[in-house]
C-alpha cells in the first residue's frame, strides 16, 4: 500500500526547523475537531520515530515504542554500494471510539527519537501523520493531519536513544497532552517530506510495560542513593519527583554493583535518565526509550516507586523445572534475556549497548525462543527485515536486519535469511515464508560461492568483517572459511529440503553438486586423516563437522573423548549450540547433561555463582567482559525441551502434526517436568525416578497422538493423560 491507500490526504508534519540542531526534536501534535453521533471510530496514526497518541487526554493505548522498527526508507547511510530490497513501515491502527465524546475533540499526539532519528544512522527527522475515521450516524467523517494542526515542543529535551532521556518540565505545560490546554500561542505544524516506503499492517506485538516491582535501597552516599531492582531486565524505571523548581535529578544505571552498594561503572553503558524538577510533585518514567539494568543510583529529591519490565508483547508459553538448580536458571535466565532483548518487532543482541537484530545472534537463538514462546507473528514480522536487507544485486544479507553498520560475518549471520524461515516453518508448519523468501534464499547462496576461494567461503563484503565463531573462552582458533563454509552448507541442505516443499525442485541437482564439493574442500582443508580431528578437535570443530555429516568414525569419536576430558565448554556462540545437540542426538546425553551442569568457571553454573540473572555476552573468567545481557548462549537451552523433555516431530514432519516424545534420562536429574505449547494445544511431560523405575505422565491435547520412546519402552500416546514407567536399567 501506499500513503494514499492509509491515511488519503493526510499530510506528514513537523515542526518548524526540526532536527536542525541535531537535537532530539520532540514535539507534541495537537488537533481539534468536532464530531456528534458517534456510532465507530478507527484511528490510523504514525509519529516517527515513536510516538505516544492522546484523545482528550487518554492516551489511547498500552503499546509502547511504536511503530515497530523496520528499514522504513532509502537513506544515505545504507551500505556503501549496495541497494537493499526493500522499504517498509507499519501503521498502527485502533479502534478509538470509547475515547471521543460528542461535540469537541482533541487529539495530542507525542513523537519523536527512536531509530528513525538515531544519530548515528539517521533516516530522517522527526514528524507525524494520522487519520481518524467516524462512523456516525449520518455517515462517515474523517480529520486527518493539515497544517492547520498546531505544534509546540515537548518536555523531552537531551536525547540520545541507545543511552539517555532527559525531561525538563519547567517549560512544559502537562496539559498540553489534554484537551483542557489553550494551544493558541503554538505555531501552526509545517509539512514534512512523505517517505519512500510501503505503508502495511502487522499483527508483530508492540512492546508493553508489566507489573511495577519494588527496588530496594541498598547503599547511600552523600551524593546519592543505589537501588536493587532484583534482577538484569531491560525496564522503565519509574519516580516520585520532590525536586525544587530548577533542580536536576539524575539516574545512572548498571548490570553490576560494587561490593560497597554502589554501581560498577564497567557496566553502565553510559545509560542515563534525569528530569528539570518544576517544582510540582509528580510521577515520571522515561518516555521514548527503555534502560537495561540491574542497579541504579538517584542523584537529587526523587523516590524511586519501582521498575517496570518491558519488551514485545510475546506470551511465554512453555515451563521447566527438574532436580538440578543450574538447569532451571538456564530456562529462567534465557527466557529473561531473550524477553529483555525482543523490542520494536527486532530480536536484539543487547538492550542497551547496541538494541540490533544481529542475524547471527537472531538465527542462533530463534529456536530455543520459538520452543518456549508464542513468537509467530514476532519472527514473521523479522523475516521481512532480513529479506528487506539484502543488496538487490549482490545478494548480500546484512549483519543485521533492520540494518544498521554493524560486524558480522558471511555464514553464521547472512544464512538467517534460509535459517529462520526454516525453523518458522519447522515450528508452526506454514510454509509460506519458504515460497516468499525462496529466490532471495538462493541469491544469497550465489553470492557465498562468489566469496568462496578454493571452495571455501573465505571473505564477505571488501572492508568489512569476516567473523566465523564469536566470544569463545579465550580468543576464536576456528578458521572464519571453516565456519562459514559449515553455515553454507547446512544451508544448502536446508535448500534441497525447501526446493521440494516449493515446486522447485529442478534447482535440487545444483545444490547437490555445491554441497558435494563444500563438502570436499572442508574435508581436504580442515580434516587430519592421521587422527580423525577437525582442526584439532579444538572449540567445537568436530561437532560442526559431524553435524554435516563430515569426517569418519573417529570423529565423533574424538568429540566424546574431547569433551569428558575437558568436562565443561570451550566454545564460542555457535559452537556451544552445537555441540550440546550433537551429543544428545547421538545418544550421548549423559555428556551434553555434564557440560550443561559443569560447575567450572567457564560454564553457565559459573555465570549463576557470579549472581548472573541475565546470559552474558562472554563466559565468566575469561577474555573480555562486556554485555550481562545477550540471549546468544542460551541457544542451547532449546535442548531441554527437545531431549530432556524430550517434545520432538518426526523428520520430515512440519508445526509438530505429527510428534515424537522421546526424552534422554541422565543420571544427574531425578526429575523433570515441563511443558511447551504446540500448534495443536499444550503439550507436558514429567517423570520421576524412584526405584530403578522412571514414572512419566505425559498429557498431549485431545485428537493428538505421539510416539514415545525412551530405553527399551516404545509405545504410541493418545490424547490426554499417559503414564508409563521405564525401567531404568534398560535406558
Amino acid at each position: 500500500m501506499n500513503q494514499n491507500d492509509v491515511f488519503g490526504t493526510a499530510e506528514w508534519l513537523c515542526a518548524a526547523g526540526t532536527g536542525a540542531d541535531g537535537a532530539a526534536g520532540f514535539s507534541v501534535l495537537r488537533s481539534r475537531f468536532t464530531v456528534s453521533n458517534i456510532r465507530s471510530a478507527v484511528l490510523s496514526v504514525l509519529g516517527l520515530g515513536f510516538f505516544h497518541c492522546y484523545l482528550n487526554g487518554r492516551e489511547i493505548t498500552e503499546d509502547l515504542f511504536l511503530p515497530l522498527s523496520t528499514d522504513y526508507e532509502p537513506r544515505e547511510c545504507h551500505p556503501a554500494g549496495e541497494t537493499l530490497t526493500g522499504h517498509r513501515i507499519y501503521v498502527p491502527q485502533y479502534d478509538v471510539t470509547q475515547f471521543l465524546r460528542e461535540g469537541e475533540n482533541v487529539l495530542a499526539l507525542h513523537f519523536g527519537g527512536g531509530w528513525y532519528t538515531f544519530d548515528d544512522e539517521r533516516y530522517g527527522d522527526p514528524k507525524a501523520i494520522y487519520r481518524l475515521t467516524v462512523q456516525t450516524g449520518d455517515g462517515t467523517e474523517e480529520f486527518v493531519s493539515s497544517r492547520r494542526d498546531k505544534i509546540g515542543a515537548s518536555f523531552v529535551r537531551e536525547y540520545y536513544f541507545t543511552q539517555y532521556e532527559q525531561q525538563d518540565y519547567t517549560a512544559f505545560d502537562e496539559k498540553a497532552l489534554t484537551e483542557d490546554f489553550d494551544d493558541r500561542l503554538w505555531s501552526y505544524a509545517e509539512t514534512a517530506k512523505p517517505l519512500q516506503t510501503e505503508y502495511l499492517f502487522s499483527d508483530c506485538p508492540a512492546d508493553r510495560a508489566g507489573e511495577l516491582q519494588p527496588a530496594v535501597c541498598i547503599a547511600k552516599t552523600e551524593d546519592a542513593a543505589y537501588y536493587d531492582a532484583g534482577c538484569n531486565c531491560s525496564a522503565l524505571p519509574v519516580f516520585r519527583i520532590t525536586a525544587k523548581k530548577g533542580e536536576t535529578v539524575t539516574v545512572l544505571f548498571s548490570e553490576e554493583r560494587r561490593a560497597d552498594g554502589t554501581l560498577d561503572m564497567k557496566f553502565h553503558h553510559g545509560q542515563r535518565f534525569s528530569f528539570v524538577s518544576d517544582g510540582k510533585e509528580r510521577i515520571v518514567q522515561p518516555m521514548f526509550t527503555w534502560f537495561a539494568f540491574r542497579y541504579f543510583s538517584v542523584s537529587g529529591a526523587a523516590e524511586p516507586i519501582g521498575v517496570r519490565p518491558v519488551h514485545s508483547d510475546v506470551p511465554v508459553t512453555s515451563e521447566f523445572q527438574c532436580s538440578r538448580e543450574t538447569l532451571n536458571w538456564l530456562y529462567r535466565t534465557y527466557l529473561s534475556t531473550q524477553l529483555s532483548n525482543m523490542h520494536t518487532g527486532i530480536p536484539s543482541d543487547c538492550p542497551h549497548l547496541e538494541r540490533r537484530g544481529y542475524t547471527g545472534d537472531g538465527q542462533l537463538a530463534c529456536h530455543a525462543a520459538m520452543d518456549m514462546l508464542d513468537a509467530q507473528a514476532f519472527y514473521r514480522k523479522w523475516m521481512e527485515d532480513i529479506g528487506d536487507c539484502q543488496d538487490r544485486c549482490s545478494g548480500h544479507v546484512q549483519y543485521t536486519a533492520p540494518y544498521t553498520h554493524s560486524g558480522g560475518g558471511p555464514g553464521g549471520w547472512g544464512c538467517a535469511i534460509v535459517e529462520v524461515p526454516y525453523q518458522y516453518y519447522r515450528h508452526y508448519g506454514d510454509k509460506e515464508p519458504l515460497v516468499r523468501f525462496y529466490a532471495q534464499m538462493k541469491r544469497y547462496l550465489d553470492y557465498l560461492e562468489a566469496h568462496s576461494v578454493n571452495e571455501l567461503v573465505a571473505s564477505d563484503k571488501e572492508g568489512e568483517w569476516c567473523l566465523g565463531d564469536w566470544c569463545a573462552p579465550n580468543s576464536v582458533v576456528l578458521p572464519a572459511a571453516f565456519v562459514n563454509t559449515c553455515f553454507y552448507i547446512r544451508s544448502l541442505d536446508r535448500m534441497i529440503e525447501i526446493a521440494c516443499l516449493t515446486g522447485n525442485e529442478r534447482d535440487i541437482p545444483a545444490f547437490e553438486e555445491r554441497l558435494r564439493k563444500k563438502r570436499m574442500a572442508v574435508t581436504a582443508a580442515y580434516f587430519n586423516t592421521w587422527d580423525g580431528n577437525f582442526i584439532g578437535g579444538l572449540q567445537g570443530a568436530n561437532a560442526m563437522a559431524v553435524d554435516l555429516g563430515l569426517g569418519d568414525e573417529r570423529t565423533y569419536r574424538n568429540l566424546v573423548a574431547c569433551y569428558s576430558r575437558l568436562g565443561r565448554y570451550d566454545t564460542g556462540i555457535f559452537g556451544t549450540e552445537i555441540v550440546t545437540r550433537v551429543l544428545f542426538e547421538h545418544g550421548d546425553g549423559e555428556l551434553a547433561a555434564r557440560l550443561l551442569l559443569s560447575d567450572d568457571a567457564i560454564s553457565f553454573e559459573g555465570m549463576r555463582r557470579a549472581g548472573a540473572t541475565s546470559l552474558w555476552e562472554y563466559w565468566p573468567n575469561t577474555c573480555k567482559e562486556r554485555s550481562h545481557n545477550h540471549p546468544m548462549f542460551g541457544a542451547a537451552a532449546a535442548c531441554l525441551f527437545d531431549y530432556l523433555l524430550g517434545i520432538r516431530q518426526k523428520e520430515g514432519s512440519a508445526g509438530y502434526s505429527e510428534p515424537v516424545i522421546a526424552p534422554v534420562l541422565v543420571d544427574a536429574l531425578e526429575c523433570v517436568r515441563g511443558k511447551r505449547t504446540l500448534p495443536a494445544g499444550e503439550v507436558s511431560v514429567s517423570y520421576v525416578k524412584k526405584d530403578g523405575f522412571a514414572d512419566f505422565v505425559i498429557r498431549l491435547p485431545e485428537k493428538l497422538s505421539a510416539d514415545f520412546s525412551c530405553g527399551a519402552c516404545r509405545t504410541v500416546l493418545h490424547g490426554g493423560e499417559n503414564r508409563i514407567r521405564v525401567d531404568l536399567s534398560q535406558k
